[in-house]
């Protein structure tokens, strides 16, 4: 399995300025990579939100795995932040 070497707070933040660039998406720009290099920590805490949501797995995730591993991975993303 990959390992990005971008952490998954920038990883969701960088999604979510895209979204809201992008005109594949919310956003009115054809090429929004440069605006996302730019802002995208200006979704950091939207970012952060969104990981401390997903601390609890759901029923479907937690039968799929181990949701102590899943927490402990989500809260280790968030001690980054």
């Amino acid at each position: 399995m990959p390992v990005s070497e971008m952490s998954a707070v920038e990883r969701i933040a960088r999604v979510l300025a895209g979204q809201r660039l992008s005109i594949n998406a919310e956003g009115d720009q054809a090429s929004a990579g440069d605006e996302v290099d730019d802002t995208w920590r200006d979704y950091r805490d939207d970012a952060v939100a969104v990981l401390r949501t997903l601390r609890e797995p759901d029923q479907r995730m937690a039968a799929a795995g181990d949701e102590r591993v899943w927490e402990a991975m989500v809260r280790a993303a968030l001690a980054d932040s």
